[in-house]
């Protein structure tokens, strides 16, 4: 849901057995080679299937670049589309529902941040050991990932049930959203974790197979599962009693024929099923998620697509299980550290009543939408850097990073314009008729406004940090996150607020003022040119890949 970007302080330069690399040591660009532009490509692929490491390496950008970039803004789209619906319902369902959602986020960021650098780290090596031609030292990666991840899920899904409601009695809450917002989302809270090695399944997948250069297939799979959650959502969160589903079918030429209301009254006098609220919100999000694994794992482990990982990958390795965590451990502070930025301006927020909360989170959940164009081109530029580095092509890397923020500066310019123009009636079609509402809006549009001024930068600092780490130079990303969010958002909101009290403008204008910074620390650090070595050494055929420690 969020737009917070991720941070890592691992130094590698302590003999990594990737072939680790001082993230601050400058290197030199291969020489290079012609055909690297934005212009039509040559035949070297066609329009269908994954991408091969050919034409991420070799021709033009802008096509690799798209076909790469365009499945992952619909995986994105899609995972906002689980945040859009429960949302939708969950609006109906009350405002306290949609804020309860709000707070609930960061808390589960902070744990899921945890595992989360691990999958980084994956699609990294996965990346680069791909574009260096070493399909079977990708695959041992892939596996390990796995193993990994997998045991990390279990141990934050038990820790985190059981921190779920403590944590959130640390909120320094207002009195009415503390009796009425913060319950409902510990009952979300501890349904999520519950069932969180089911979501963590579909985060590994996707990764890997973004690092293999196949962002299509884990589309397709988040297509189902949001439909699954779609499907599900209404009738896990109202049964059959007040059901807007019902009352929305109504209104349908045609299906209003059959009278959905009436059917609606009847299954509930036949069944009884009323609906668990705000808990069946996380419910079905975690059963969609499920289903959305077990066909990823079925993909990876049972057909052709991906890197070549067979069940013999899983047996711990623990050459690869440190190298995954030397890799993957400065993503887990950078995302750890995103996470704690974020509780902390939930924590300030929640000293503002009700509306000001909701209009916070909807805020956010609108703002994760049109942040999904600078998203796609950086995870996009992850994938090209860490093959294009792995093939020792550190030239088209360069060229690749600096077409992508071009274009997506402007891209996201287009939709600031477009944001402030339709803000009101979009923010309005998400609360139904309930109480504060009026307020929740007018709140909520001030607040996009007010952040449509930091779009291009989005654009910009996205494709930067995607940069720094498909080189393996999470280090530097890390950094740049705790300017971006700590100094750019955490300091400036709690000033603007707190110091010259400013009231809730001081909290929009301050996290608008995040990523602005980000982006310009990004490119005055991304232009010395310390990111140009690959993270990993040659893979020999029949020698494990990772160097001796």
């Amino acid at each position: 849901m969020s737009d917070e970007p991720a941070a890592d302080p691992n130094d590698p330069s302590d003999g990594s057995p990737s072939g680790g690399r001082d993230d601050d040591r400058p290197g030199e660009p291969d020489g290079g080679r012609p055909g690297d532009s934005g212009g039509d490509p040559p035949s070297d692929s066609g329009d269908d299937g994954p991408l091969d490491d050919e034409s991420i390496t070799e021709g033009s950008l802008l096509r690799p670049l798209f076909r790469l970039a365009w499945p992952i803004v619909v995986i994105q789209l899609l995972q906002v589309t689980y945040n859009i619906v429960d949302t939708l319902y969950l609006g109906r369902l009350s405002a306290e529902a949609v804020g309860a959602i709000s707070l609930a986020f960061p808390l589960i960021f902070l744990l899921i941040a945890v595992a989360g650098g691990f999958t980084t780290a994956g699609a990294i090596l996965v990346a680069q050991y791909t574009g260096a031609d070493g399909d079977g030292s990708a695959g041992l990666v892939a596996g390990q990932t796995i193993f990994t991840v997998s045991v990390l899920s279990v141990l934050i899904g038990i820790g985190g049930y059981f921190y779920t409601r403590p944590a959130l009695e640390l909120l320094p809450s207002d009195a009415d959203t503390a009796a009425t917002v913060i319950p409902l989302a510990a009952d979300y809270m501890e349904v999520i974790f519950a069932g969180i090695p089911l979501m963590f399944g579909f985060f590994v997948f996707s990764a890997l197979m973004r690092g293999y250069g196949d962002t299509r297939t884990p589309m397709a799979v988040m297509f189902v599962s949001v439909l699954l959650n779609v499907l599900l959502d209404p009738f896990f969160i109202f049964g059959f009693e007040g059901n807007p589903l019902f009352a929305w079918l109504a209104a349908v030429p045609g299906v209003a024929a059959l009278d959905p209301v009436a059917l609606e009254a009847t299954l509930l006098s036949a069944t009884g099923i009323t609906g668990i609220g705000i808990q069946g919100a996380a419910l079905a999000t975690i059963l969609s998620r499920g289903v959305a694994t077990a066909i990823g794992l079925w993909i990876l482990f049972g057909t052709g697509y991906g890197p070549d990982v067979t069940l013999g990958h899983l047996a711990p390795d623990l050459d690869f299980i440190r190298d995954i965590f030397r890799l993957g451990l400065p993503s887990s502070v950078e995302q750890t550290t995103s996470a704690l930025a974020m509780i902390t301006l939930t924590a300030m927020i929640v000293t503002f009543s009700p509306p000001v909360v909701a209009a916070y989170g909807l805020g956010n959940r609108l703002i994760s939408l049109v942040f999904l164009p600078a998203m796609g081109l950086g995870r996009a530029i992850d994938t090209m850097v860490g093959q294009n580095l792995g093939a020792n092509r550190a030239d088209r890397a360069g060229k690749a990073v600096k077409f992508a923020a071009t274009t997506g500066a402007g891209v996201m310019f287009l939709v600031a314009v477009v944001a402030v123009a339709f803000t009101e009636p979009i923010v309005g079609a998400f609360l139904g008729d309930v109480p504060d509402a009026p307020a929740t809006i007018g709140h909520a549009v001030e607040y996009v406004r007010i952040r449509s001024v930091e779009f291009a930068f989005i654009g910009v600092s996205q494709v930067i940090l995607g940069a720094f780490r498909g080189a393996g130079n999470t280090k530097t990303a890390m950094v740049i996150s705790i300017v971006t969010l700590w100094v750019g958002r955490v300091a400036s909101v709690a000033y603007l607020v707190f110091v010259a009290g400013w009231g809730e403008t001081g909290v929009w204008v301050g996290m608008a003022l995040g990523n602005i910074l980000g982006a310009v620390v990004g490119v005055a650090w991304f232009s010395r040119g310390t990111w140009t070595e690959r993270y990993i050494d040659d893979p020999e055929p029949g020698v494990d890949p990772v160097g001796d420690d």
